[in-house]
């Protein structure tokens, strides 16, 4: 008994010197962090500001009374979400639905191993869900939009590339599926095969934390969502938005040619940019988790005070994020893009919209928060929400009601749209052709916070 006191002794004595906390509360150490800026976005310091119309609504709407909020500080694009990166996603979704689809043939005909050069090399790789981590199981069961197939936790082969030149399929398994991701020759002309951009359809799930917290009895499955978008942009918003109206080219070459990728991505719904939101995180957390990093924070819609406080770029009581009041500068140059001078569209020398880095960026570094296109916000219109909107972050996004605000006013609209301060709605599930979007991310911490000019 005495020897194993003496051993008790020694290793609580041991314990205390090899300890660093002195037996102190000194709390859990977690690894070093850093913020990281993502790549095409800039930081907008976290701060108080005067919400809503600051002079006469001359309009007379009445649904933006001032008032004082604060919003935290977060991550915005520095431009609107552009054609080429719209086409990213786009790409990814019908690449991953082909590979879902190589991968279930395969295994259906029983070629499965991946050093035939048939449809054998896109077979699943092999791993079951009972050795799959939780985010495996999360990435791996919503890349697209295929709906339950039995294959679910089951790995797809990306180390292959997809062949596209139907002169190099490698066998009638491969063109098989292929030819399921096109539109049927009847439907085809000029000579060319069109993709069935119905097909291209986005699978993700949420938690909905709003719904969780006004009800603790719901269990967790009863909080989780999930969502299922069609992506690809309607191309038709161009001829529907103008009637009487040759808008042929923009429809036919917008937003595939290379010509206008570097224009803001249109035609997309509410739902589409929120779909956006998810792909982007999905893309970026998978890069990390090879890389062994910790996860970054989801990228969102912005709220409709963080879109407004970034668009006044840390000036009070401006009418534009420029200043103003005028939107042209002391040389009698416009500063935006919209519809200047009773329908001149040309006058502010671009006749649709421009080129998302184009005209000069507010205090905060953001391109055409004025003008261009509109931009969805995650928020729901109605005419009182600042009554009864909190002052601190608010924001008011109510699911049965599918008026989604937009901000900024676009290449069609007139000055009053361009306004901080103003205004407007669609519907969620509506694309046009003056509307976008662009995406924030929240920033870790409170100490990036700054006083607004005055």
């Amino acid at each position: 008994m005495k020897k194993f006191l003496l051993l008790t002794a020694v290793l609580t004595l041991l314990a205390s010197c090899g300890s660093k906390d002195k037996g102190q509360l000194v709390g859990v150490k977690g690894k070093k962090w850093h913020p990281e800026k993502p790549y095409g976005m800039t930081l907008v310091p976290g701060g108080a500001f005067i919400m809503g119309k600051a002079d006469d609504d001359l309009a007379g709407i009445q649904d933006a009374p001032a008032k004082t909020v604060t919003v935290r500080a977060f991550y915005m694009d520095e431009t609107e979400i552009t054609n080429s990166e719209y086409r990213q996603f786009v790409e990814w979704v019908r690449d991953s639905t082909i590979r879902t689809k190589l991968a279930i043939l395969a295994d259906e005909v029983g070629e499965t191993d991946s050093e035939n050069p048939g449809i054998g090399q896109f077979a699943f790789k092999g791993a079951n869900e009972e050795e799959m981590t939780v985010y495996e199981k999360y990435m791996f069961d919503n890349y697209s939009g295929l709906g339950e197939t039995g294959y679910e936790g089951r790995k797809l082969n990306k180390e292959v590339d997809l062949i596209f030149d139907t002169a190099e399929y490698p066998d009638e398994y491969y063109a098989e599926v292929m030819d399921t991701m096109y539109l049927p020759i009847e439907e085809s002309y000029n000579g060319q095969r069109t993709w069935d951009v119905t097909k291209f359809k986005f699978q993700y799930t949420y938690m909905d934390i709003e719904k969780a917290a006004k009800n603790r009895n719901l269990r967790r499955k009863d909080v989780i969502m999930k969502e299922e978008v069609a992506i690809y942009p309607d191309t038709t918003a161009w001829i529907r938005d103008f009637a009487y109206s040759y808008n042929e080219p923009m429809h036919n070459d917008y937003f595939w040619h290379d010509a206008y990728s570097n224009y803001p991505v249109v035609g997309v719904t509410w739902k589409q940019a929120k779909a956006f939101c998810q792909w982007r995180t999905l893309l970026h957390n998978e890069y990390r988790k090879e890389k062994k990093k910790a996860f970054v924070n989801s990228y969102r819609l912005p709220s409709e005070a963080e879109w407004e406080y970034a668009a006044r770029g840390g000036l009070q009581a401006a009418t534009f994020p420029w200043g103003g009041p005028y939107a042209k500068n002391d040389r009698g140059c416009f500063m935006a893009n919209f519809k200047p001078l009773r329908g001149d569209y040309a006058a502010d020398e671009a006749l649709y919209t421009v080129e998302a880095d184009a005209y000069e960026p507010n205090d905060f570094n953001l391109y055409n928060m004025a003008g261009n296109v509109s931009e969805w916000v995650n928020a729901s219109y109605d005419p009182g929400s600042y009554e009864f909107a909190s002052t601190i972050n608010p924001s008011v996004n109510d699911k049965n009601n599918q008026r989604k605000v937009v901000r900024g006013g676009s290449w069609k609209d007139v000055a009053y749209f361009l306004q901080v301060s103003s205004r407007d709605y669609e519907y969620a599930d509506s694309s046009r052709s003056y509307i976008g979007f662009r995406t924030v991310q929240d920033y870790m911490g409170t100490e990036v916070t700054a006083n607004s000019r005055r």
